[in-house]
C-alpha cells in the first residue's frame, strides 16, 4: 500500500533524475516469514477441540508481527546482493 502523494513524489523524482521506476509485488509475502517467537492461536471453527490450540511456525495475515518478520527475512536474503 502506498499513499497517492508518496507515489506522485517518487514518480516525479524518478523523472527528474532519469531513473527507471520498478515495482516488486510478492503475493504471498507473509507466508514466507518465519516467526521469531512462539505464537499460539485458537483453532478455526469446525475443527475446535476442547483445550486445543495451534502453534504457528510461520507468519499469517493478521498477526501484528508478520510484516516485521517478513521484512527481516527479506533483508537476510537481499543483504548479500548489496
Amino acid at each position: 500500500m502506498v499513499r497517492y502523494d508518496s507515489l506522485e513524489l517518487l514518480l516525479a523524482l524518478s523523472a527528474c533524475k532519469g531513473w527507471r521506476p520498478q515495482q516488486l509485488d510478492v503475493k504471498t509475502a507473509f507466508l514466507y516469514g518465519i516467526l521469531k517467537e512462539e505464537v499460539y492461536m485458537d483453532l478455526p471453527e469446525g475443527s475446535r477441540l476442547d483445550g486445543m490450540v495451534a502453534k504457528l511456525n510461520r507468519c499469517i495475515y493478521g498477526l501484528k508481527q508478520s510484516p516485521r518478520d517478513w521484512y527481516y527475512r527479506l533483508v537476510e536474503y537481499l543483504g548479500p546482493f548489496g
